[in-house]
């Protein structure tokens, strides 16, 4: 599905017409929906094949129905099969169990809706979670631990622990990790040596084995098609039109249809709803180019009459919605994942970067060549077990105990040029050549993309004047850039930075070749998407259920979790709920 303005405006008016005739078509067999060929039908058709729509798939074929599952991309798997595979499930599951770790449903469900945990920023961590949501949610965990050991699913160890996760609870931990056995890493287009694949933890080690679960029981998955609509009649959402090699595909389903195809990162408009910041140069969301966050599934919820939530647990300035990235002179430069030449998609990549341990060895600048931050700055924070500690749910305490100290690496990277335009621009981390060689950086192919990503120049002046890319819209001025280094290198010899306070400057920027290596922050993780009640279904803007059609993942708002847990939980919920329907 191509999303564009015009598709975000169609949008708009579904909103303003939500339970109006204009949804209340009358298809028949489906044959009139778009103008491709006859449909195919199933009991549940699953639109996205990551988490949530394998977890939804195999539900529904476990409880009786016929599958169909779409994917756009010519590969299964979406975020979930280039994560790192931490999946966080509590409420007193085995492996918590085996720790010593109490707990409970009931607790789980208050960790995730406990209004007083609150980040040094002041941003709350659950405050603003959906209580039904989270309600079902907790009492699913024990099902969902079940349910992955069931069909394969491995852990790295068998005791929970608190590694990989944030927004799952701080009362203990809930932290699993899944092993990657024998499947080959996305991220490397490799299998781990045999000696750590029970041992080392990627999505591969959940995703394969629902794949397979899925088509044992039947399941179609259908690759390379594209969600362009739903069509909505007096009874609810009945079908799916779909593209396939540039042709119209329908598809009827005679019970649900299940909204799994990712957030809207991705998408420009979409984003900018949310935050006029997120121009277009955020371009390297987090888990592409292997899966896009398009927002083709919430796009098309919202045509036919559907809500949004989570629109405050997108923009709260906590949590992986948007990161400062480690990784540098790579378009995709989250910090926790690294594509390899070996990988399916590194014609895509590009780069692998740079990766930055002491952010001392850099410094930053806006695309017009001025520092703006603290480079050792760390971005927003997040909540896991015992973060705060001592703890006591619902404590005015836990708010009141806090250390002020907020992280505004994100905030002043994005904060623009004060030229009246939205948009931070490119961020540059600039370094010279004693640098590269004290870290010995690799400053050619595949290591770095020089086609608008990473920059070299034999002076300062150069440096700047060789920064042309589509996103930076103004050039560098060459003055501002040598005005900026040489005051930095000052402060080096000085000891303190007289203007952001960095600790101590340890590492002037002074030998050629000098070098630009693009460090813009990194969206992540989407929080806000349909709105959704209990069992998955899709509200309209009266709050009621759009019949027939269901959520899950990061398709979903109103959950303010990072990781595959939530994902796995909606899945499972949206099928089984649409199966038995």
């Amino acid at each position: 599905m191509k999303v564009t303005r015009r598709s975000l405006l169609k949008g708009g008016a579904g909103i303003a017409a939500a339970g109006s005739s204009i949804f209340q078509v009358n298809i028949g067999n489906a044959s009139g929906f778009g103008h491709g060929g006859g449909p195919r039908v199933a009991d549940v058709v699953v639109v996205g094949c990551g988490s949530a729509g394998l977890a939804a798939a195999v539900a529904a074929a476990e409880a009786g129905a016929s599958v169909i599952v779409l994917e756009a991309q010519p590969h299964i798997g979406g975020r979930g099969v280039v994560s790192s595979g931490n999946i966080p499930l509590g409420g007193g599951t085995p492996a918590q169990t085996a720790a010593g770790i109490v707990d409970t449903p009931d607790l789980l469900f208050r960790d995730l809706t406990d209004w007083s945990i609150v980040q040094t920023n002041g941003f709350p961590s659950y405050r603003y979670n959906d209580r039904e949501v989270i309600r079902a949610f907790a009492d699913i965990n024990l099902t969902i631990y079940d349910f992955l050991v069931r069909h394969g699913v491995r852990w790295t160890r068998s005791t929970a622990d608190n590694v990989g996760g944030n927004e799952v609870g701080n009362s203990v931990n809930r932290m699993m990790h899944t092993a990657i056995m024998d499947y080959v890493s996305v991220r490397t287009g490799l299998q781990v040596p045999e000696s750590q694949r029970l041992t080392t933890s990627q999505g591969p080690g959940f995703i394969y084995p629902l794949e397979a679960a899925a088509k044992a029981r039947g399941v179609k998955i259908l690759l390379n098609h594209r969600l362009e609509s739903l069509h909505r009649m007096h009874h609810g959402v009945v079908a799916v039109k779909a593209t396939h090699n540039g042709r119209n595909v329908n598809i009827q389903a005679r019970k649900g249809i299940v909204i799994a195809s990712g957030g809207g990162n991705g998408n420009v408009e979409y984003r900018r709803m949310f935050d006029p910041r997120l121009t277009a140069e955020y371009c390297g969301v987090a888990g592409e180019p292997y899966s896009f966050q398009d927002a083709s599934g919430i796009l098309a919820g919202l045509n036919v009459g559907a809500s949004l939530a989570g629109t405050y647990n997108q923009t709260g300035e906590f949590g992986t919605n948007i990161t400062k990235p480690s990784r540098i002179g790579t378009r995709y430069n989250y910090s926790f994942l690294e594509w390899l030449p070996t990988s399916v998609v590194f014609p895509l990549a590009k780069a692998r970067g740079l990766s930055v341990n002491n952010f001392q060895d850099v410094i930053h600048v806006n695309m017009i060549g001025k520092r703006f931050y603290d480079e050792t700055g760390g971005q927003f924070g997040t909540n896991s077990a015992r973060s705060v500690n001592p703890y006591v749910q619902d404590s005015y305490l836990n708010a009141k105990n806090i250390t002020w100290n907020p992280q505004n690496w994100i905030n002043a990277a994005m904060a623009g040029i004060g030229d009246g335009h939205n948009g931070g621009g490119p961020i540059w981390a600039i370094f010279d050549e004693t640098t590269r060689a004290r870290r010995n950086w690799n400053v050619a192919p595949p290591y770095v993309d020089p086609d608008g990503f990473f920059f070299q120049a034999n002076s300062l002046e150069e440096l700047a004047a060789k920064i042309v890319m589509p996103y930076q819209r103004v050039p560098m001025p060459a003055s501002n850039l040598v005005e900026t280094v040489t005051r930095y290198n000052g402060f080096v010899d000085a000891g303190a930075d007289a203007d952001f306070g960095k600790p101590t400057p340890q590492y002037k920027i002074q030998t050629a070749p000098f070098y630009a290596a693009w460090s813009t922050p990194v969206l992540h993780d989407p929080r806000s998407g349909l709105r959704i009640n209990a069992a998955s279904q899709v509200l309209d803007f009266a709050g009621q259920p759009i019949r027939g059609l269901y959520a899950a993942g990061e398709a979903a708002g109103g959950f303010s979790q990072h990781g595959n847990g939530r994902a796995l939980a909606q899945g499972y919920i949206a099928g089984r709920h649409a199966a038995l329907s």
